[in-house]
């Protein structure tokens, strides 16, 4: 790596962040435009918990704080292949990145405060349309089970 930054760990979150009427918040890419998702990053350390990387991750890249309580570990894990283009941030020979789900249930959709390093623009979404919209097959299939993961009554 060119820069003095640690390599990246290829063990990450992403927290479909959504509302009770199943709309969900997307953010694009500063590095690729058009590139929308919902909340990704990986973990910092090796023994960081990944409900911490999840917290720390939606504050980061959106401003809003959430407690352990709002988060919700969905115990689904995605094991794909790192995008050519991000491989440079990984240690030489790492290819393939292990992504935890999590999702974080606000009571309405809300302003964010967006990482301008990291994303250029919002949106809330219907599910359906913010899982279209999304450049990640694991993010879209995420949000398309988003219904089964509602509390029952709503």
């Amino acid at each position: 790596m060119t820069s003095s930054r640690p390599y990246k760990i290829p063990e990450s979150v992403l927290v479909v962040i959504y509302t009770p009427q199943l709309d969900v918040l997307l953010i694009e890419r500063t590095d690729h435009a058009g590139f929308w998702q919902s909340v990704t990053g990986s973990k910092d350390t090796l023994d960081e918990p990944l409900l911490e990387t999840a917290l720390r991750e939606v504050e980061e890249e959106t401003g809003i704080v959430a407690t352990p309580a709002h988060m919700r570990d969905w115990r689904l894990s995605n094991v794909y292949a790192i995008y050519p283009a991000w491989r440079h941030r990984y240690a030489p020979g790492v290819t393939r990145n292990t992504e935890h789900v999590f999702g974080l249930c606000l009571p309405a959709r809300c302003g964010v405060t967006l990482s301008p390093r990291e994303h250029t623009a919002a949106q809330w979404l219907a599910h359906r349309d913010a899982a279209e919209k999304c450049f990640s097959p694991s993010n879209a299939e995420a949000i398309l089970l988003l219904p089964r993961f509602m509390p029952p009554g709503g």
